[in-house]
C-alpha cells in the first residue's frame, strides 16, 4: 500500500489528482518521477475508466497555471518537472466513454427498480418485516429510549486527535469530537474527520456547530463503529506505489 508520507530517500511527488467528466473525482496521489507517462496513464484507466488512447494528461503548478501537457508517453513523468503540490488533470477525449455522460456521479440518471406495495409485502424477508422483528426483541428500540450515557464506556481510550478506522467500509480519518450530540439523539458520539470526502458536512450539524473540517469530510457517528490505533492515509489510488 503506498503512503502518502515520504519516506528518506523517496524523490516521488505529492500530486492532486483530478478528471474532466468526474467532477467529485479527486485525489492526492505520489508519482516517481521515474515513472514513464505511457505507465501513470495505465494506472490511471484502471482507476477512472478513461482509456489510455483516450486520456490527455495536463500538469498545472500550485497557483492553477498549466505546465505542461504530456503528450509524449515514451518521457519519463520528470521529464516535466513535477512539484509537491501540482495538479495532474485527467482530459478524457472519448464522448462515449464510460465517464462520459454523468452517471457516474448523477443517481437519478439511473433507472430505478420500483416494486409494488402488494409484492414487497408478500416478500419472505424485507427490511419492513427485519425491523420489525428487532423491534420486538429488542424493549429498548420499542420504547424509543436510550439512555444519556449510552455507549459511554466505548469512549475511554477514544480521545480527540486519534487515528482511526469507521467500520462499516475501512474509512479512514481523524478523531475531532467525543460527547454528547442531542440533535442526533441521547448518548455519546464520535466526530470524525476523514481523509477523504466521504462525510456529509464540515462539523455543523442542525444548526450546532461540533467540530471544524473540510465540506464532506465530517461526520457523527456511534463510538461501536470506531477504532482507534495505527491507521494511516490510505492512497486511494493505488495498491502499488506509483
Amino acid at each position: 500500500m503506498a503512503s502518502r508520507l515520504q519516506l528518506p530517500g523517496d524523490d516521488s511527488v505529492l500530486l492532486r489528482v483530478t478528471h474532466s467528466n468526474i467532477k467529485s473525482f479527486s485525489a492526492d496521489v505520489r508519482f516517481s518521477p521515474e515513472m514513464p507517462v505511457e505507465s501513470i496513464k495505465d494506472k490511471l484507466w484502471k482507476k477512472c475508466g478513461t482509456a489510455v488512447d483516450s486520456m490527455l494528461l495536463e500538469l498545472y503548478d500550485a497557483a492553477g497555471s498549466k505546465v505542461a501537457d504530456l503528450n509524449d508517453a515514451t518521457r519519463s513523468f520528470g521529464f516535466y518537472s513535477p512539484q509537491d503540490g501540482y495538479r495532474l488533470h485527467i482530459i478524457d477525449l472519448d464522448p462515449s466513454s464510460v465517464t462520459s455522460g454523468g452517471w457516474l456521479e448523477d443517481t437519478s440518471l439511473v433507472e430505478k427498480y420500483k416494486i409494488s406495495e402488494e409484492a414487497y409485502n408478500k416478500l419472505d424477508n424485507n427490511f419492513r418485516k427485519f425491523k420489525e422483528k428487532i423491534t420486538a426483541q429488542n424493549p429498548v428500540a420499542k420504547e424509543g429510549k436510550l439512555s444519556e450515557n449510552y455507549m459511554e464506556d466505548l469512549c475511554a481510550n477514544i480521545k480527540v486527535g486519534d487515528r482511526c478506522q469507521v467500520d462499516p467500509g475501512e474509512k479512514r480519518g481523524v478523531v475531532k469530537f467525543v460527547g454528547r450530540a442531542e440533535d442526533l439523539g441521547p448518548g455519546f458520539w464520535v466526530g470524525i474527520q476523514y481523509d477523504e470526502p466521504l462525510g456529509k458536512h464540515d462539523g455543523l450539524v442542525k444548526g450546532n456547530r461540533y467540530f471544524h473540517c473540510p465540506p464532506q469530510h465530517g461526520a457523527l457517528i456511534r463510538p461501536d463503529k470506531v477504532k482507534v490505533g495505527d491507521y494511516p492515509e490510505k492512497d486511494p489510488f493505488d495498491d502499488e506505489e506509483i
